[in-house]
């Protein structure tokens, strides 16, 4: 399963991060959030130990949404040391294409 992180402690566990990080931008209210929610949650289960798969819920940390300049919901960056690597919008993604953006940074 997916960790959930907000702004309290989104520096920490995302920016300070060892390993390389996999945020999804997501919102409740949205429903290509409800659609890919169960694909993050099957990589969170894949790469323990490896990537940190996480979300952040744009309404409940806008200090952390804002940080990205993120402007829709579902919004997927994959972070290394804090920096982005890849940025990935929407629900229209197949477990294959996130696998492979993942792998790029591993």
């Amino acid at each position: 399963m997916a960790e959930i992180f907000d702004d309290s402690n989104f520096e920490q566990e995302v920016l300070l991060a060892k390993e390389p990080v996999f945020v999804d931008f997501y919102a409740d209210w949205c429903n290509p959030c409800k659609k890919i929610a169960p694909l993050i949650n099957e990589l969170a289960e894949e790469y323990t130990g490896r990537v940190k798969i996480c979300k952040v819920n744009v309404d409940e940390s806008p200090n952390s949404t804002n940080r990205f300049h993120i402007m829709a919901v579902p919004t997927m960056l994959i972070l290394v040391n804090g920096e982005v690597k890849d940025t990935i919008e929407g629900a229209n993604v197949t477990k294959k294409d996130l696998i492979a953006r993942i792998e790029r940074v591993l």
